[in-house]
């Protein structure tokens, strides 16, 4: 008690976001048990009858399983060339001696953050449309015939790693960029008396310095590998790329909000829930027994 009204100024500060996680992350999880129950609009979730796991038959659904290679193919992608890939530009962005462009590269690198998904969308068919994209426009005046990338499933999977690189990457650098200026000047130092090199200072002082934060960054990138970004997705998706564009989150909007299936597409987000909370605790034991850092 006497710890609380020693702090009771901090405490009070923090009522507001307490109040908030409870009613916005907390008491919707209610809504879990639809994915137990027959639930139609009319009924409330309370006197929905229970139907145990029968919105669960979706596992024995062919287009399901689609669907989940479809978000584990898009969630590797990205994982592979979108993690690495603002790790790599902060390493460069700090090598960088000249101020004014240092400055420069991060804020035309932080730009595309602030884009919404509808405009990326918007810039991307308005560069690779069929007929009038510029794209297409530079690939006929080299003498090539048009490609149609918005309506092509072997192009929607580049299309979508490397619009997120390009939206993204500037913006995660953050992150490590203030990990690296934490490091102690004097291990660089040291270094150079030493004949250590530009490639050598990276490898054995900054990127071990920022390792901490890798694992503490990986850990918390777990959750999105699942949801691989409907925002992102589904204004590009339309019915000639939706072998390959269907994925969890389109799967379970498509399901409950335009079909009516609310138990089953519940059924369906409480699998990915699970999922991601799984990856979540193993990535973190795996990384506490790697280099002893983790969430807890």
């Amino acid at each position: 008690m006497s710890a609380i009204l020693k702090y009771k100024w901090q405490y009070l500060m923090i009522m507001p976001a307490i109040v908030l996680l409870l009613l916005f992350s907390y008491v919707p999880m209610a809504g879990i048990q639809v994915a137990f129950k027959d639930f139609h609009i009319g009924y409330t979730i309370w006197n929905s009858p229970w139907t145990g796991f029968e919105n669960f038959a979706f596992l024995q659904d062919s287009q399901f399983w689609l669907v989940v290679k479809n978000t584990v193919y898009i969630a590797l992608l990205k994982f592979v060339f979108g993690f690495p890939a603002p790790i790599i530009l902060a390493l460069m962005i700090n090598e960088v001696s000249h101020g004014g462009f240092k400055r420069f590269v991060q804020s035309v690198s932080y730009l595309p953050h602030f884009f919404s998904w509808i405009v990326v969308a918007y810039i991307l068919q308005s560069l690779l449309t069929l007929d009038n994209g510029l794209v297409n426009q530079l690939i006929v005046s080299l003498g090539g015939d048009p490609v149609f990338f918005l309506g092509s499933t072997e192009w929607f999977r580049p299309m979508i790693v490397a619009s997120g690189l390009w939206k993204e990457v500037g913006w995660n650098t953050i992150l490590y960029l203030a990990a690296i200026t934490s490091i102690d000047p004097q291990l660089y130092e040291a270094a150079k008396v030493e004949g250590a090199g530009r490639l050598a200072q990276i490898r054995h002082i900054t990127f071990p310095g920022i390792l901490p934060t890798i694992s503490i960054v990986l850990i918390l990138s777990m959750p999105s590998l699942i949801a691989v970004g409907m925002d992102q997705i589904y204004p590009l998706m339309n019915p000639a790329n939706q072998p390959v564009a269907d994925v969890l989150d389109t799967y379970i909007l498509r399901s409950g909000l335009q079909q009516g299936y609310f138990g089953s597409a519940t059924a369906v987000g409480l699998l990915s829930s699970v999922i991601s909370l799984l990856l979540v605790l193993s990535t973190n034991q795996i990384s506490r027994r790697i280099n002893g850092e983790g969430l807890w």
